[in-house]
């Protein structure tokens, strides 16, 4: 087995909840602060050397960063002007952890309201009405973390060989899962939404050109297993029945995607390679059935100091 760390949705469920509406509340914060992006790519965090970070969001004459912090439990607000304010990570409401942030961005002269509702979530509650006590595990968050950075090595990798329009390695709070995206440059069918907690424009501008995706999710109630996906949309004929590697990769029917679970990466030789193994091998079938312009898309992976030969 190797060093990467183990995640057991089951053990550390509560946890997982509580850390993704946290990390909705914060999110919802750089979405009501920040212009618009195509395919929503103005709103996602990243994965940084604290745990995960806003990075940029414009106030003003100013800037506004929030990191979540997981090597010291705290999540940290710093402007620019020098002040910054902080919140332990720690066991707790939903509701006091959403008074809390607002105060700090009250405290901070940032604009504070925001979606005060969670998204893409069942049954949700308002997050300032949300009284129930959750736990928090420290060394789960940190395992997750440590899994992200991993993680978003290999998903790094595999975007540097591609040179037509490509997403940031970036975690969505919504669905709570780390993700990178390749783009045909074509146009795609309007997407039906119906998506649960996502109004359907945002749905619809999300897929509004055809692509094909990789990303990590750390479970779910509906799927209680770490694991990756890859999936295209629109999804071309012939997709679903593709022969994909690594061997523990398969199509999931319910799901309608590519899965692998991590405890299959996890074990591998060398989970770097399983990873980018299973990130060519879910796009070369999806490019390949749709027709896509590979050899005007595509080149050699990055590496450092070596700049790409251009003809």
């Amino acid at each position: 087995m190797s060093d990467w760390p183990s995640l057991d949705w089951p053990a550390w469920r509560e946890t997982a909840i509580a850390l993704q509406l946290r990390t909705q509340i914060i999110g919802k914060v750089r979405l009501a602060l920040t212009p618009w992006l195509n395919h929503s790519w103005h709103v996602p965090l990243y994965v940084s050397a604290r745990g995960l970070t806003t990075s940029a969001i414009p106030v003003g004459d100013r800037i506004l960063e929030v990191d979540f912090d997981f090597r010291h439990d705290r999540l940290i607000f710093m402007t620019s002007d020098g002040r910054s304010r902080g919140i332990g990570l720690q066991a707790g409401s939903i509701a006091d952890f959403h008074k809390a942030v607002v105060a700090c961005l009250t405290d901070l002269d940032v604009p504070s309201a925001f979606d005060g509702t969670p998204s893409e979530m069942p049954d949700a509650i308002p997050f300032a009405e949300d009284h129930a006590q959750r736990p928090y595990d420290a060394e789960a968050a940190r395992a997750f973390w440590q899994a992200l950075i991993r993680i978003s090595r290999a998903f790094g990798e595999f975007r540097t060989g591609f040179l037509g329009k490509a997403s940031p390695v970036h975690f969505f709070w919504g669905s709570f899962d780390l993700a990178a995206t390749r783009f045909s440059g074509r146009t795609a069918p309007r997407h039906p939404g119906g998506v649960p907690g996502l109004p359907d424009d945002v749905t619809c501008e999300a897929y509004s050109h055809e692509e094909a995706s990789i990303g990590f999710w750390p479970g779910s109630d509906a799927y209680p297993t770490a694991a990756f996906y890859a999936y295209a949309y629109p999804s071309p004929a012939g997709y679903a029945a593709a022969k994909v590697a690594p061997d523990a990769a398969a199509w999931d029917t319910t799901l309608g995607e590519f899965i692998l679970p991590y405890d299959a990466v996890r074990a591998a030789p060398d989970p770097q390679a399983a990873i980018l193994a299973f990130c060519h091998a879910t796009y070369d079938a999806a490019a390949d059935l749709a027709k896509w312009d590979r050899d005007a898309l595509e080149c050699p992976l990055g590496r450092p100091r070596v700049p790409r030969v251009v003809a």
